[in-house]
């Protein structure tokens, strides 16, 4: 006898799910629902529903441009990249300051820590996670916030086309109170905001500067 509530066509459809995870998986981020599609030989309506399900449930994320998709955090989750152990959670002080930061520029914003085990995310942008964060940890000196902390904090150190063409970071120092560099706050968007960030260099200084005295 079936288990409650699973019926025949399931089975197929999760196959189907984990047959789209792994073909957005080969083509790397930017890959368009059509360009799954056609390499699964799978109907256009079918890999749209599923691919809808799978970014609601942040298996897959859509990129800022909307041009396409990349892997979810979820992915990375499951393969262990994010294996080390958890963190407690942020105080809300600084929760609202990265609330507020988000909110005016619109773009991906993520906080990371520094300390003797090298670089730890603390608080990834739910709306726009990381593109492609199992590259990132292979490779954390490429990103801006490895960088940032290669140099010792000298900043702003920003990186574009590293690992998503067409798009980067800028990662702003966060200091202690003796000047130490503690934390990193970093802006992930298209290439040209990251080249000339405009206002929103404006919001992460603010951020920094609030972010300072709590974090440090």
């Amino acid at each position: 006898m079936s288990e409650p509530g699973l019926r025949a066509r399931q089975p197929k459809a999760i196959q189907n799910a984990l047959a789209v995870l792994e073909a957005a998986a080969h083509a790397g981020p930017g890959v368009t629902a059509q360009q799954i599609s056609e390499a699964l030989g799978m109907p256009r309506a079918t890999t749209y529903r599923l691919i809808t399900l799978l970014v609601e449930d942040e298996y897959l994320v859509r990129l800022p441009d909307l041009r396409g998709f990349a892997l979810g955090h979820k992915v990375a989750d499951l393969a262990g990249v994010s294996a080390a152990p958890a963190l407690a959670p942020l105080p809300r002080a600084v929760r609202s300051v990265l609330a507020d930061v988000r909110s005016a520029v619109r773009a991906g914003v993520h906080l990371a820590r520094y300390d003797v085990a090298g670089v730890r995310d603390i608080d990834v942008d739910p709306d726009f996670p990381l593109l492609d964060e199992a590259a990132l940890r292979a490779t954390p000196g490429s990103s801006a916030m490895g960088r940032l902390h290669a140099e010792g904090g000298l900043g702003p150190v920003h990186q574009v086309g590293a690992f998503t063409a067409g798009f980067g970071c800028l990662a702003l120092p966060v200091r202690g109170e003796r000047g130490e560099l503690v934390a990193g706050l970093t802006l992930s968007a298209p290439a040209a905001r990251v080249s000339s960030p405009g206002d929103a260099l404006v919001h992460l200084r603010r951020a920094v500067t609030r972010l300072e005295p709590l974090l440090g």
